[in-house]
């Protein structure tokens, strides 16, 4: 295991740092090849917030009669 610095000089016995960093650039080599593909769970993400709301109004709706 080697002792790596971060940015100000600080010990990072975990190479926290240099793991976050490689998987950053890693991200960013690949581009945003997978775009289309994230509509999915936006559809599923709007459908959950509409069943949030029309429950809380149904329960406000029942404790207010």
């Amino acid at each position: 295991m080697a002792n790596t610095q971060g940015p100000q000089g600080n010990y990072d016995p975990a190479g926290s740092t240099q793991m976050f960093r490689a998987f950053v650039d890693d991200e960013t080599s690949q581009g945003r090849q997978q775009a289309p593909a994230s509509a999915g769970p936006r559809v599923g993400l709007i459908v959950g917030v509409v069943v949030a709301v029309v429950v809380v109004a149904a329960v406000a709706w029942l404790a207010l009669k």
